[in-house]
């Protein structure tokens, strides 16, 4: 997928689940990617991957950033990151202050990792970041008062794309995210959170529903579903999605599959 900005061409890569490559003009940038096959080895083969690896973490050489949105195995996988962090020497990483327990666990250095406090943090020429605050299912701190999740807001020659991050919806996260009004782009879960998901002990999301709604809220221009598509429990029908949209007929369009298509925001 690619976006025009004035001055430049913005390519977006899904990675599956809620993982995606940005490369702007100058920086290449990394959101949760997960390239490995680590849940199935934990927790059977229910959760074989159902979307191909894009690339060996080995191979990704390109890195400058990678935004980590919590500590979850599927978002902070340390199979790719370790890998990652040794191909991409020039690579940092942002997150919460547990995600960066985790990569220093893993041999990471500290100073390659950079706490996702409130504030904009500058990656490159016309291009920062903010965290936001994600509930997942509920809004948690850690002991220094930090958020244990969050998502991103993405700032590129005046256009914005908001990642969430795994969330549910409430008033704070919903709050928080409109205060950065007008979002150009939003990429939203819709992998519900419900009864017999929260039996399996898998935490879920806003729905799809839901997540039409709140990409409505915030006068989004382009609608991108993610955290549909990698694992069988916790999977959401191609065809739900797509029958929801034509039904609903939200003002926006929506893309299942980001890089089939050019667009500009």
């Amino acid at each position: 997928m690619q976006y025009a900005t004035p001055d430049n061409l913005v390519e977006v890569t899904p990675l599956g689940q809620s993982g995606f490559r940005f490369r702007f003009s100058s920086v290449t940038l990394y959101i949760d990617p997960y390239l490995s096959n680590s849940v199935e080895e934990a927790e059977g083969h229910d959760f074989r991957r159902l979307v191909p690896i894009w690339k060996s973490p080995h191979l990704i050489k390109d890195a400058d950033w990678v935004l980590i949105t919590h500590t979850h195995m599927d978002h902070c996988d340390v199979d790719t990151l370790v890998p990652l962090s040794h191909a991409s020497e020039q690579c940092r990483f942002v997150g919460p202050q547990d995600v960066g327990d985790v990569l220093v666990a893993q041999g990471i250095a500290t100073r390659r990792f950079i706490h996702a406090t409130y504030n904009w943090l500058l990656l490159g020429k016309d291009l920062r970041v903010h965290p936001v605050l994600a509930a997942h299912p509920t809004i948690e701190t850690d002991t220094e008062g930090s958020y244990r999740y969050v998502g991103y807001l993405i700032d590129y020659c005046g256009k914005r794309i908001y990642h969430s991050g795994d969330t549910l919806l409430n008033t704070a996260v919903i709050e928080a995210v409109q205060s950065f009004k007008p979002i150009d782009m939003a990429i939203l879960p819709v992998n519900e959170c419900n009864h017999y998901r929260n039996d399996r002990g898998i935490i879920g999301n806003m729905s799809v529903r839901e997540a039409f709604r709140f990409a409505m809220d915030l006068q989004v221009t382009t609608f991108v579903p993610m955290h549909w598509d990698m694992f069988a429990p916790n999977s959401v029908y191609r065809e739900e999605i797509e029958t929801y949209y034509q039904l609903a007929q939200p003002p926006f369009r929506m893309l299942l599959y980001p890089n089939q298509i050019g667009i500009s925001l």
